[in-house]
């Protein structure tokens, strides 16, 4: 494990810090179940737009929650602690960004774009799947610090990007009638840097600081 604060005296503090990292990806899973149904026609985006920036601003809050919450723990734990604050510091930032994606996704809706239909709704609809179910569970392995979850899960988080690439190409490549292309590539490079940022967060439990943070990099890209 690589993630660890000096817990001396300020147990409390961290215990806090924990519940609201979880509270913002919660917020960040029900953001884009809310941004998905709008892009999957389940729900229109007028009628879901409001909540879904109210559950952003829950996640923006939270993240600055967190960061004061780390300033105090620094000027009790002072430098010795330095390494695994800045680990936090990186890691509500990219929780953060999920829910900036889910927006993107949200927008995409906004904008008519309606993926229930054409010929990508298969596909797009499993993804839309896979990915909540990979924030949860990545989620569940860093709350627990479970070396070999975080790992397993990494992998199957480079499977998923390498999916969504593929699939991007092919729009690229191909010819779309159906005047859906734009908004499915773009649903999969949002889907592809959700994953990522949820990657990063999983670093912290598997590589020591100087390699923390580099999984929203292609793995050739990774250094």
């Amino acid at each position: 494990m690589v993630l660890r604060f000096r817990r001396d005296g300020d147990a409390e503090r961290l215990d806090r810090i924990e519940a609201t990292l979880q509270r913002m990806i919660e917020d960040d899973l029900a953001a884009f179940d809310l941004a998905v149904g709008a892009l999957m026609g389940r729900t229109s985006p007028h009628e879901i737009g409001a909540e879904l920036r109210a559950t952003d601003h829950r996640v923006n809050a939270a993240e600055r929650e967190i960061r004061r919450e780390l300033m105090v723990h620094a000027s009790v734990q002072g430098a010795i602690d330095t390494p695994a604050i800045l680990l936090y510091m990186s890691i509500v930032k990219d929780v953060e960004r999920i829910g900036d994606y889910a927006k993107n996704l949200f927008d995409l809706a906004s904008d008519g774009a309606d993926l229930s239909l054409g010929l990508h709704t298969g596909s797009v609809a499993q993804s839309v799947t896979d990915v909540p179910a990979f924030i949860a569970d990545s989620a569940r392995a860093f709350a627990e610090r479970d070396l070999e979850a975080s790992r397993g899960l990494l992998r199957r988080g480079d499977e998923l990007l390498d999916g969504f690439d593929r699939r991007v190409s092919e729009l690229v490549r191909e010819e779309h009638p159906d005047g859906q292309a734009v908004a499915v590539a773009l649903t999969y490079r949002y889907l592809k840097r959700v994953v990522a940022h949820m990657m990063n967060v999983l670093s912290a439990v598997v590589m020591p600081i100087d390699r923390l943070d580099y999984f929203d990099e292609d793995p050739e890209d990774r250094s």
